[in-house]
């Protein structure tokens, strides 16, 4: 069950006003994430959705400390940050933050040999599923269908990339899944975290409605319909067992469940697809759903 939202420490990291866009799903994940690690966390981010919401120095919205790297680098950054904490003696959670474009591509190779040697920092993929702060290129979590800057004539054709069936095979301390639409969610899985050591990834999924085509009003409904309708599952995975966790687990447990389309058909992202990319959509979320419930135990 998720944390109720009343029952959440009233403690604020982000100040009010930060500079990203209208409706951006990111702060408010990011906001419950702080508020689960508390204050004495560093974190390390490329360039990226996140630098401008950290803002333009000396100002800062963002109560606690941040150091920019690379794009390629953030997990080397954080493995550099949790080894001088480790020499120094002091306490801090390092958190690594990155999008799908500083994840699935160019910071895969930091980030596995991070993994493989069982660093103890927590790395968050927040993906929105295109380079959004470059201009929506498509990277390769974008989906199969979708139109960017860069697959604006023809929708890309290539699935999105299973970057968490990779990081799973990294055996990491702790994996998870989780979405800004389901704030209880997204503070269980960091308050967790947060006291576990080793690698621990988790996948953050971010609707964007500047890259994505629909209304700024509408976010918390689009992350909500990913979710329903088992686009996004919501789960985590320990030594190998999988477990379903809240809205993904009442689903799993009432057998009830949304086509796809009603989530394709409210983002412009996806106006260019045919019926028989739909159909192949909702192919591929079933068998991704019916594989994990069956790793569940449902």
């Amino acid at each position: 069950m998720s944390t109720a939202i009343l029952d959440l420490p009233e403690k604020e990291y982000i100040m009010p006003g930060t500079r990203t866009c209208a409706g951006c799903g990111l702060p408010i994940a990011y906001r419950f994430m702080l508020k689960a690690l508390g204050p004495n966390t560093i974190m390390t981010h490329p360039a990226c959705c996140l630098t401008i919401l950290h803002g333009m120095y000396p100002k800062t919205p963002v109560g606690i400390n941040a150091v920019n790297n690379t794009f390629a680098s953030t997990a080397a950054s954080a493995a550099g940050l949790a080894a001088g904490f480790k020499a120094t003696g002091q306490d801090f959670t390092v958190l690594a933050m990155a999008g799908d474009g500083g994840t699935f591509d160019m910071g895969i190779q930091a980030l596995s040999g991070a993994a493989e040697r069982e660093t103890d920092f927590i790395y968050v993929c927040y993906d929105n599923e295109a380079y959004m702060n470059t201009g929506v290129q498509r990277s390769s979590a974008t989906p199969a269908g979708a139109m960017t800057t860069t697959t604006s004539v023809v929708p890309k054709e290539q699935s999105k990339k299973d970057f968490i069936q990779i990081m799973e095979a990294h055996h990491p301390a702790y994996l998870a899944t989780t979405c800004s639409s389901y704030p209880g969610d997204v503070y269980n899985k960091f308050a967790k975290a947060r006291n576990i050591k080793g690698t621990r990834f988790i996948h953050l999924a971010i609707p964007c409605p500047t890259g994505w085509g629909f209304h700024t009003r509408d976010t918390v409904k689009i992350g909500r319909l990913a979710v329903e309708s088992a686009i996004i599952v919501l789960y985590e995975v320990e030594k190998g067992e999988v477990r379903l966790t809240g809205k993904s687990l009442s689903m799993a447990k009432s057998g009830r469940r949304k086509p796809v389309d009603e989530y394709l058909n409210m983002q412009g992202r996806f106006r260019k697809m045919t019926s028989a990319q739909v159909e192949e959509f909702q192919k591929q979320t079933d068998k991704h759903w019916e594989e994990l419930l069956r790793r569940a135990g449902f």
